[in-house]
């Protein structure tokens, strides 16, 4: 198979789809792999190294797209590159499209076959190719977080991990999965008092057991959430229905009850936020203000640390990348129902339920769509 790594386009995003181990080992295989040249230049790899591992580096973008039976990137395609999609043509990357209805009209349009990272599961029912850039997020919504508190930025002037004699602040983390989790370690780290809501009494034990009296556990309600915004410095927004956009768990009259200069930090941007004054940031311009409260919303987080991102996802991409490249789209998804589940477009058709919910487009089952 000819395996196509295009350079990201969107603002401020350094990642790329494909390093050259993966490019070494793809290669290896027996296929092509073409790379946009510059493509790794943001996390530090040349050219030369995907050379060096087997892979033809060429100028432009649409010459990847139009010579790749299988494009992999990170981020999700922009108008420009939906356009470059054809049919038939596989698409391996994010692309949260439940909040996206343009994109998954130009996804659609386009007659390919999309994959979303995002939706791939695994046997323990989690996220596997989602997980690691929820790691990296959660661990640098804290950072974020405490940066966009300081004065300078709009927030209270708090810190974090306050100084004998001045109280460190308070962070409540809406949700207690791969996001939440990273993010109360972070800022247990640095010293403030955590507060963890989630509705899964066993996630909520596990963190009990992992951090006993180091953070607080809640059951999450409405109630709860209310209760606790008001002495709330930084609010860490980490829930996650796969598929799905994601709940509103923060009103704008809610904004009223907490502090001037605290600040909301929505890791579900990507999903289309989990308070209803987000909207998409970038790392241009990252924060934004509603009634008093700073918002930072920016939806490719781990770009900020493309280096390390990168080479955290592509441990978790390549063994799918191979065995799409190796069986073909159609026997690979056959064969693994996980990697069925990342099945998000294919053939004009809309095949996640969650997404097409979401999108109130019409749903059809991957193997009906697939033929399987």
């Amino acid at each position: 198979m000819l395996i196509g790594v295009p350079k990201e386009i969107k603002n401020h995003e350094y990642r790329v789809g494909l390093t050259p181990a993966g490019a070494r080992e793809l290669s290896a295989r027996g296929h092509q792999v073409l790379v946009q040249r510059g493509a790794g230049a943001g996390i530090g790899v040349g050219d030369e190294a995907y050379e060096v591992a087997g892979a033809r580096i060429v100028d432009t973008a649409e010459e990847v797209y139009a010579r790749a039976a299988m494009i992999i990137k990170v981020k999700e395609p922009q108008p420009a590159e939906c356009a470059m999609l054809r049919p038939g043509q596989v698409l391996f990357a994010y692309l949260h499209l439940a909040p996206d209805p343009e994109q998954a009209r130009a996804l659609l349009a386009s007659g390919c076959t999309a994959i979303a990272y995002e939706t791939v599961t695994d046997d323990r029912g989690g996220l596997p190719l989602l997980a690691p850039m929820s790691e990296v997020a959660g661990r640098m919504s804290i950072q974020a977080g405490a940066h966009a508190l300081e004065k300078a930025q709009g927030g209270a002037g708090v810190l974090l991990g306050g100084v004998p004699g001045v109280a460190p602040a308070q962070v409540l983390v809406l949700g207690g999965g791969t996001v939440g989790l990273n993010a109360a370690r972070v800022a247990m780290g640095m010293g403030a008092r955590v507060t963890v809501l989630d509705r899964s009494l066993e996630r909520l034990r596990h963190i009990d057991e992992l951090y006993g009296d180091r953070l607080t556990t809640l059951y999450a309600t409405q109630d709860a959430i209310q209760a606790h915004l008001p002495d709330t410095d930084l609010v860490i927004g980490a829930v996650l229905v796969p598929g799905a956009a994601a709940p509103k768990l923060v009103t704008r009259e809610q904004l009223k009850l907490m502090r001037p200069g605290a600040v909301l930090v929505d890791v579900a941007i990507d999903q289309g936020g989990c308070f209803e004054t987000s909207r998409p940031t970038t790392h241009q311009d990252p924060t934004f203000e509603v009634d008093g409260i700073i918002h930072y919303c920016v939806a490719n987080m781990p770009g900020a640390v493309a280096r390390t991102s990168t080479f955290a996802l592509a441990n978790a991409t390549l063994p799918h990348a191979i065995a799409l490249a190796d069986k073909g789209v159609v026997q690979a998804l056959h064969d693994d129902v996980h990697l069925r589940n990342g099945l998000n477009v294919h053939d004009g058709r809309l095949t996640h339920r969650a997404v097409a919910d979401a999108l109130g487009l019409p749903y059809t089952p991957a193997t009906e769509a697939l033929g399987l």
